[in-house]
């Protein structure tokens, strides 16, 4: 059972593909006022093909092929707008850049745009609640704590899970469960056939004996961690154990992620590099007549395998802030508070990328004094050091409240969840995924 029904987003992207196509062929209809031939949908069909290709990417940008934004149907309707304004543009400046495949539809693309935009909304609001139309399956859990509670609410507050927790087992409170009435008879009288279960808890053991017979009975049993990483995006601290560590993660070579992780962060790097040069004379103005400080900051960050790297960002606070132990008011500038807002204070960052002390994609790296001061307070907080650190990951473009401007225990345990994720699941697509939601999140201006 795949309890987030991945096919869903291959579903919603064939869909796509099928009204892109049919509006074009319904746009060409009203414009010549008859169903066009073979010949004119072709010759019109072939140059929307190019932008058919890169409005795919807008859409995998905005979010529209993630479970989660399949979850926020009110939010449908200005995603899918938004992301057509993009279209629109991009088809713009397709067909005058490339005017050799002979058309300039004006009129077309106008009626096109809007009714792709109405038949997309529509698939996406009904279509697909049609087609994978299905009764949820009753489910048990069985485990204990703040995530168990999160899993249970998620899962029974989403209509698009195909599994209803019907009844949930703490057993922090074993002493005083009745195997027999609590668990097997809810079982059969529920016609339960999957329970999630926290196969690491310690108090999980007293129950395994009773529960086994239930696969006789082609119950199937399913660890509630996955089901948890599988929804959240992340794994909790509290879920994992030193067992689970030397389980999930492994820092061996892998010769061909390695090699196209460097060439990627090497090619981008140089080119937005380069680029960027053309910026630094208007920061360092901006920055000269906002309080005519230092242009640049240099700081010390912990990279991979514990080792000290220098990193330098235009500067954008008062002060360069180097520990996190001290209390006193580090003020954010003028012109830094736009700096930081639009990630303009990092590009220095790119020739360490190019040097090789970082990654466009990783954990983000820490000051050695709020290492000194997490590594105490977080339970595993140093695993995050055994790979290269990044300018953005994981925890940038999911978690909603950063750490920033001193030690922050509860919101660096957040994140820490989410570097855990990566490291455990980090590929080349899935860093491909996070440069294109660090685009859309720097595009629309949000913090990462």
């Amino acid at each position: 059972m795949d309890i987030l029904t991945r096919k869903e987003s291959v579903l919603l992207f064939i869909g796509d593909i099928v009204f892109f196509a049919f509006s074009l062929w319904l746009t060409l209809s009203i414009r010549f006022g008859s169903f066009p031939s073979e010949e004119v949908f072709v010759a019109h069909l072939v140059p929307f093909s190019f932008l058919f290709v890169l409005w795919f990417v807008v859409y995998f940008i905005a979010g529209l092929y993630e479970k989660h934004t399949l979850i926020l149907k009110s939010k449908l309707p200005s995603i899918v707008f938004n992301a057509q304004v993009a279209n629109s543009i991009i088809a713009i400046v397709f067909f005058y850049a490339f005017p050799v495949f002979g058309i300039a539809p004006k009129t077309i693309l106008f009626v096109y745009l809007l009714i792709s935009f109405i038949g997309v909304l529509f698939w996406r609001l009904y279509g697909l609640s049609v087609i994978t139309k299905k009764e949820k399956q009753p489910a048990l859990l069985i485990g204990a704590g703040e995530e168990m509670r999160e899993l249970l609410l998620e899962v029974n507050g989403n209509s698009r899970y195909d599994l209803e927790f019907v009844s949930s087992i703490d057993v922090n409170d074993i002493d005083s469960i009745d195997i027999q009435e609590d668990i097997i008879r809810q079982v059969y009288s529920n016609n339960i056939k999957i329970v999630a279960i926290d196969f690491a808890n310690e108090k999980i053991g007293a129950l395994l004996p009773h529960l086994y017979n239930l696969v006789f009975s082609k119950v199937r049993f399913i660890d509630s961690h996955k089901i948890y990483e599988d929804i959240f995006d992340r794994i909790p601290l509290s879920l994992v154990t030193y067992s689970w560590f030397l389980e999930n993660i492994s820092i061996s070579p892998n010769f061909s992620y390695d090699f196209l992780k460097r060439v990627m962060d090497v090619f981008l790097s140089v080119i937005l590099g380069s680029v960027s040069i053309l910026i630094y004379p208007f920061v360092y103005i901006a920055i000269k007549l906002d309080d005519k400080g230092d242009i640049f900051i240099s700081q010390e960050r912990v990279g991979k395998d514990g080792k000290l790297i220098r990193l330098y960002k235009f500067r954008s606070m008062s002060r360069n802030e180097v520990d996190l132990g001290i209390k006193t008011e580090n003020k954010v500038t003028k012109i830094g508070y736009f700096l930081r807002k639009t990630r303009i204070d990092e590009l220095p960052q790119l020739w360490s990328v190019i040097k090789g002390d970082l990654s466009l994609i990783g954990p983000r790296p820490e000051l050695p004094s709020g290492v000194v001061i997490y590594g105490k307070e977080i339970p595993y907080y140093n695993v995050r050091h055994l790979i290269k650190p990044g300018l953005s990951g994981w925890a940038q473009i999911h978690q909603e409240v950063h750490p920033h401007h001193g030690a922050e225990v509860n919101l660096t345990k957040e994140k820490l969840t989410y570097d855990i994720y990566y490291i455990k699941n980090r590929s080349f697509w899935l860093d491909i995924k996070i440069t294109l939601k660090t685009i859309k999140a720097l595009l629309s201006r949000q913090g990462i």
